[in-house]
């Protein structure tokens, strides 16, 4: 009508009223129907268009054009502000809103699984957003599904998830992945909602964790398995982290308390510290990784690395990596290097170039070891008087990079010597400035061992080779003999003849 009336009086409205300075018609007639009609049945027209929006949630067809229509009445009439339609209708529809999902939340928990009632609740946004782009004010959106979550999800926030048969517990013991995303997209809605979940997280993940460890405990079994388990849990653990829960910043803190309540504790006599040691030594040496493929071998130490940052001793875990790296370094049992070059990496990029300094340079030092070999050779070629004619490998370490030994002045035989004397010259000519401990202990010895069957190449430390050697001169010496001619102690030599007369192949008598 105002509309109609305002173009019928067009020219007395744009020219004889706005010179006599009086309100325009549509102003006049706005004021008019908010006084005469609007006050008189916005209650009704409130309470109508509630009772059909609460029709609609039941699943009843319901005309929405025309609630869209006495709706943008509420807008209209506030004439650019949204007092009226705030005031009048939206204040008393959230309140509706609030009783009406209370009343269902309370009948759903106590009737339904919790994966179904998650169901429920998303469905129930669904429709909520969905009858905001219909026919209510886009202002709404926001304090509507605000009030759909409070009632449906914050009133209730550990009921459904404690659920017995089919609460949180029960998703992740069966894997229910679609479910546990549900759940992350509904409680990430609401103010602190993840807390519970993430709690619930936790004591899930510290429990089958615990359950590792004491299983590992009451079967003694293979240590190598129990880090394999480990490793699973935590790649099982870590993808619902990352694809249920949206990579989620709480979720990956509560995965990495876990790890570290249950990863901390001894296994069958070791630390967890030691058994990872243990396990990438096994990877990487000879033997231990033929089975697996380059690229398996790079993802399981990735892993490890990754399960290193849950051990509150990663010192120990760099000392002990590092003796078992010097081991396989110095015997030939590394099985690649590119590996043992790949892990340092991963390891530096984790903890930082201090963590693998060390062990770096006990990888450079081997290869400029093989360099230097090789110049010791063209070196033994081009002085033919200096050759001992004995094939002689040193392998030069650096003092400070190196785990320490304790060297002994042993006393070699004279084949032995020559050779040492004769890479001591060599040596000079390359540096000056640097002074050569010999470790005999890392030191071995292909000898032949001539019995009277045949003659048998034997494969042997140095210190085992020195001792085996005095017999060339003599069929028979006392105890007291061998200690005075090699220069050990009395434990040494004890060991040392214990090795040789007593173990699987006893070459002295």
């Amino acid at each position: 009508m105002i509309r109609w009336l305002s173009r019928l009086f067009h020219f007395l409205d744009r020219y004889f009223i706005a010179r006599k300075s009086l309100p325009n018609l549509n102003e006049v007639g706005l004021t008019c129907f908010c006084d005469q009609v609007y006050q008189e049945l916005n209650g009704k027209f409130r309470d109508a268009v509630i009772s059909l929006i609460d029709q609609e949630r039941e699943g009843e067809q319901i005309d929405r054009a025309l609630l869209k229509n006495v709706l943008d009445i509420f807008v209209e009439i506030g004439m650019g502000s949204m007092d009226k339609y705030e005031n009048d209708f939206e204040d008393a529809m959230l309140k509706d809103t609030a009783a009406y999902y209370s009343c269902k939340a309370s009948n759903w928990i106590l009737e339904d699984s919790y994966p179904d009632y998650m169901l429920k609740a998303e469905k129930c946004l669904k429709r909520e957003k969905d009858r905001v782009s219909h026919y209510l004010h886009s202002s709404s959106m926001t304090k509507l599904l605000e009030k759909v979550l409070h009632e449906l999800l914050a009133v209730y926030a550990t009921q459904p998830l404690e659920k017995l048969h089919s609460g949180c517990h029960a998703l992740l013991r069966d894997d229910k992945v679609e479910d546990l995303s549900r759940m992350y997209r509904l409680f990430s809605k609401i103010p602190r909602g993840l807390d519970p979940v993430a709690n619930i997280f936790k004591q899930h993940v510290t429990a089958e964790g615990t359950a590792l460890v004491k299983q590992a405990e009451d079967a003694a079994s293979n240590k190598k398995v129990f880090v394999r388990k480990v490793i699973e849990l935590h790649d099982k653990y870590l993808a619902y982290v990352n694809n249920c829960f949206q990579n989620s910043t709480l979720f990956h803190k509560v995965l990495k308390e876990a790890f570290e309540l249950f990863c901390n504790k001894g296994v069958t006599g070791s630390s967890s510290t030691e058994l990872l040691a243990t396990f990438c030594d096994d990877i990487l040496k000879k033997g231990g990784s033929e089975k697996f493929s380059d690229d398996a071998i790079e993802e399981m130490l990735e892993k490890v690395v990754k399960l290193l940052a849950y051990i509150s001793d990663k010192d120990l875990f760099a000392e002990l990596y590092r003796k078992k790296l010097t081991r396989r370094l110095l015997f030939g049992n590394s099985a690649n290097d590119e590996h043992e070059r790949s892990v340092l990496t991963k390891l530096k990029q984790q903890y930082g170039g201090q963590f693998t300094s060390k062990m770096e340079r006990m990888v450079t030092d081997l290869t400029l070891a093989r360099e230097n070999q090789a110049s010791f050779e063209e070196y033994l070629s081009n002085n033919p008087i200096a050759n001992p004619g004995i094939d002689l490998t040193v392998t030069v370490l650096t003092t400070g990079f190196w785990p320490s030994y304790k060297s002994f002045d042993l006393n070699l035989p004279a084949e032995m010597v020559r050779c040492v004397e004769v890479f001591k010259e060599f040596y000079q000519t390359k540096t000056k400035h640097r002074k050569l401990t010999w470790l005999y202990s890392l030191g071995t010895c292909n000898i032949n061992g001539n019995f009277e069957q045949k003659t048998i190449e034997l494969v042997v430390t140095t210190y085992q080779a020195s001792a085996l050697l005095l017999f060339n001169a003599s069929d028979r010496l006392s105890y007291q003999e061998i200690m005075t001619q090699l220069n050990l102690s009395n434990d040494d030599v004890v060991r040392l003849l214990h090795s040789l007369s007593c173990a699987k192949y006893k070459i002295l008598n």
